[in-house]
């Protein structure tokens, strides 16, 4: 069996990401980071890419009697992607419903607090790269490549450390690269291949992006 390989913390991952995403310094990428675990980490890829770090705002949709358990996503203008191994796990088309609402909710409050000023950066014609610290259900990063590809950029990458190999498959065909370091059969949860997973807070991913709208490396009004 092999040993499980574990990153440091989230921002050693990023950097080890960066060093393989190399071919694209010097191309002004957009890093386009899932909030909120995957914001420290777009930074870093950020700078030593010498691109610009936007968000890209996704959120899972939960079972019911399971807020753990994502049954899918949702991006923000709406459009959902239900997981097709989670049905017995869905409930009623009244949860369904509820559950959209509820995160939709919860994505205009995020766009609110995290770039109060709405400059976001288009990805038209550029290279973006979707980051995020692991995939578990794959859920999230699935709805971020949908709506990322929805505006043409030029090449989209995933990039991420860590993913169940499953959802590894379900990805890849969205994109035009898929950037993995690390896909173990022994999969359980994006956490167990961390050694410091503590949880990034709101206030961590509005500090990083209010140096955008100061003028700091996090990216320009579009």
């Amino acid at each position: 069996m092999d040993t499980l390989r574990t990153f440091a913390n989230r921002i050693e991952a990023a950097e080890i990401l960066a060093f393989h995403l190399l071919e694209y310094k010097g191309r002004n990428p957009l890093i386009l980071a899932i909030p909120r675990g995957g914001v420290p980490m777009g930074k870093v890829i950020a700078e030593l890419l010498d691109g610009e770090l936007d968000i890209v705002l996704v959120r899972k949709l939960s079972a019911p009697f399971n807020p753990e358990c994502a049954i899918g996503a949702i991006d923000e203008t709406g459009w959902v992607y239900l997981d097709p191994f989670s049905d017995e796990l869905a409930g009623t088309d009244a949860f369904l419903e509820q559950e959209k609402s509820r995160q939709l909710n919860v994505l205009r409050q995020r766009r609110k607090l995290y770039t109060p000023h709405k400059h976001t950066i288009a990805p038209g014609g550029r290279i973006a790269i979707i980051v995020d610290d692991g995939l578990a259900t794959g859920a999230t990063m699935i709805a971020a490549l949908h709506t990322v590809r929805a505006r043409r950029p030029a090449e989209l990458v995933c990039a991420v450390p860590v993913a169940a190999p499953e959802s590894l498959k379900q990805v890849k065909p969205l994109a035009d690269k898929v950037l993995c370091l690390y896909a173990p059969s022994g999969f359980f949860a994006v956490g167990q291949f961390y050694r410091d997973f503590r949880q990034v807070e709101d206030e961590e991913v509005i500090r990083i992006f209010s140096r955008r709208h100061n003028g700091g490396n996090a990216g320009t009004q579009a």
